[in-house]
C-alpha cells in the first residue's frame, strides 16, 4: 500500500457522513477545510508556547509544519496527527536560559542544544520499540496510566483559559458565549457545517464579540491596527544550537514526557476509531524524536503530537491523515507570513479562551475513553490510586524539584503513574476493593 492510500480509496470513501478513518479522505476542498481547522486549533499553543519560551513564534509555527510532514513520511501516513509546540518543554528550558519573560530568548542556543538532545533520546526509544516491540511500553504505561496522563493533559490547560484569559466579568460571560456557540454548532447543525464546529463558533462569538465591543462599547473593542500593518511575507529568526552539558541534562529527559503523550494520542486515535495504531508506535517515536531534532537546529521549540487536534478529531470524527498533510503546508505557507499571525492575534482573547474550554475538556475525556474502551477495572486498587493521584497531581500542577530541575504537573503525573502502577503491580493477591460510597 502506498503512502498516499487514502488517495486508492474508492469513490465510496469520499464520504461527507459519519466516520471518516485515517486511510480515507473527504473531497479535497473539504480536506482542505478541515486541514486548516486543524491550524487554528494548534496555532493558539503553538504560538503562546515560544512565547514564553522567549522563541521565534512565526519560526513555531513553520518548524510544526516541517515536523509534521516528517512524522507524516516516517509513519508512512497512517498515524494522524498534527506536531505542535510542546509545554513540557517551558520549565526546563526557562531553568537551563535564565529566561527573563520578555522578548527573544538571550540564550536561545543553549536550549536547542537540549532540545536537540531531547529529540536524540526519543528517537532511540523509538528505534528500540522498532526492535523489540512495544510489550515493554505496554506494561510501563497500560491503558490505566495512559488515559490518566491524556486526561490531565486536558486538565493541568484548564486553568489557562479560566484564569488567565477573561479580565473581567464581561470577558467571563463572552469565554461563556464562546463555548455555547461552538456546543450549539456541535449540536444543531450537521454535515460540514457541524465538522466545522471549532471553526464555527469561533467565528460567530467573535462577530458578537465585535458588536459589544467595537459596536456598543461594553468592553475592550477589536483592534485590527496590527493586521493591516503587518507585512505578507516575512522570514522567521532562524537560529543555532549551543551544546552545554548542563542543559543538555536538564532538557533531555522531557523525552519521558513526549514519548507518554505520543503513546496516550496513538491509544486515544485507537479507541476513538477501533483501528489499532500501535504497530506504528515506534515509527511514531522516531518521526516525533527526529521532527523535534530538525526543529531544534533551526531555532524552534521541541515538538510533539497534538492533545488540541485530538479534541477535535473527537468532535468531528474525521481521522483522515490527509487532512494532517494539508495542515502542515498551510503551516508552512503560513510559517513566512505575519500577517497571519496577525489574523490570530486579532481574535479576542476570550474568545479564544472559550475556544479553549471546549478543546481542553474534549482532550480531558478523550483520556477517561481510554479507559472505557480498555474496560480499565477500577474496583482493582490498583487502577483506583493511580488514576485518582495522577488526577490530583496533574490537575493541581504539583511540582518536585531536583536542583536546578523541577518537574511540574504533566511531568510529574506521568512519572507519578508510571511509577505508582510499578509499583502497586506487585501488590499481593486478594486484596479487597477500596470502598467509593462514601
Amino acid at each position: 500500500m502506498s503512502l498516499f492510500s487514502w488517495a486508492e480509496k474508492s469513490p465510496d470513501s469520499l464520504h461527507l457522513g459519519g466516520v471518516i478513518a485515517p486511510d480515507e479522505r473527504l473531497p479535497w476542498p473539504q480536506t482542505a477545510v478541515m486541514g486548516m481547522q486543524h491550524v487554528i486549533a494548534m496555532f493558539g499553543a503553538t504560538v503562546l508556547a515560544p512565547i514564553l519560551m522567549g522563541f521565534d513564534p512565526n519560526l513555531a509555527i513553520l518548524m510544526s509544519g516541517v515536523g509534521t510532514l516528517i512524522f507524516f513520511f516516517i509513519t508512512g501516513g497512517k498515524v494522524p496527527s498534527y506536531l505542535g509546540s510542546s509545554f513540557a518543554f517551558i520549565g526546563v528550558v526557562i531553568a537551563a536560559t535564565g529566561y527573563a519573560g520578555k522578548g527573544l530568548n538571550p540564550n536561545l542556543g543553549v536550549a536547542l542544544g537540549g532540545i536537540i538532545a531531547c529529540g536524540a533520546l526519543y528517537t532511540a526509544i523509538g528505534l528500540l520499540v522498532q526492535v523489540v516491540g512495544t510489550g515493554w511500553i505496554e506494561k510501563l504505561m497500560p491503558p490505566v496510566v495512559t488515559g490518566s496522563v491524556v486526561a490531565v493533559i486536558g486538565l493541568n490547560l484548564a486553568g489557562v483559559p479560566v484564569k488567565n484569559m477573561a479580565a473581567n466579568n464581561f470577558e467571563s460571560w463572552m469565554q461563556a458565549a464562546t463555548f455555547v456557540c461552538v456546543a450549539g454548532v456541535a449540536v444543531f447543525t450537521s454535515g460540514m457545517v457541524q465538522r466545522l464546529l471549532i471553526l464555527v463558533g469561533l467565528a460567530l462569538a467573535s462577530v458578537f464579540y465585535a458588536l459589544l465591543t467595537n459596536g456598543l462599547g461594553l468592553g475592550k473593542p477589536m483592534d485590527l491596527s496590527g493586521l493591516l500593518a503587518a507585512p505578507w511575507i516575512g522570514m522567521p529568526s532562524f537560529a543555532s544550537p549551543v551544546f552545554d552539558p548542563k542543559a543538555l541534562i536538564m532538557i533531555a529527559p522531557v523525552a519521558i514526557i513526549l514519548v507518554a503523550e505520543n503513546l496516550g494520542h496513538i491509544k486515544a486515535v485507537t479507541a476513538m476509531t477501533g483501528k489499532n495504531l500501535d504497530q506504528y508506535m515506534g515509527r511514531a517515536f522516531i518521526g516525533d524524536g527526529v521532527a523535534t531534532m530538525v526543529s531544534g537546529s533551526a531555532g524552534g521549540t521541541g515538538v510533539t503530537t497534538y492533545a488540541e487536534n485530538i479534541g477535535v478529531m473527537a468532535a468531528t470524527k474525521i481521522y483522515s491523515t490527509a487532512m494532517f498533510l494539508v495542515a502542515a503546508l498551510i503551516a508552512l505557507v503560513l510559517g513566512f507570513s505575519p500577517k497571519f499571525g496577525a489574523v490570530i492575534q486579532t481574535i479576542p482573547l476570550p474568545v479564544m479562551g472559550g475556544v479553549s474550554i471546549v478543546v481542553f475538556g474534549l482532550i480531558a475525556v478523550a483520556g477517561a475513553r481510554i479507559w472505557v474502551e480498555n474496560k480499565v477495572d477500577f474496583s482493582d486498587n490498583k487502577n483506583l490510586i493511580v488514576a485518582a493521584i495522577t488526577l490530583i497531581l496533574g490537575t493541581g500542577d504539583f511540582t518536585l524539584k531536583f536542583g536546578d530541575f523541577a518537574l511540574g504537573g504533566i511531568g510529574t503525573a506521568t512519572f507519578g503513574a508510571i511509577v505508582l502502577y510499578a509499583l502497586l503491580n506487585h501488590r499481593t493477591a486478594g486484596t479487597s476493593a477500596v470502598r467509593t460510597d462514601f
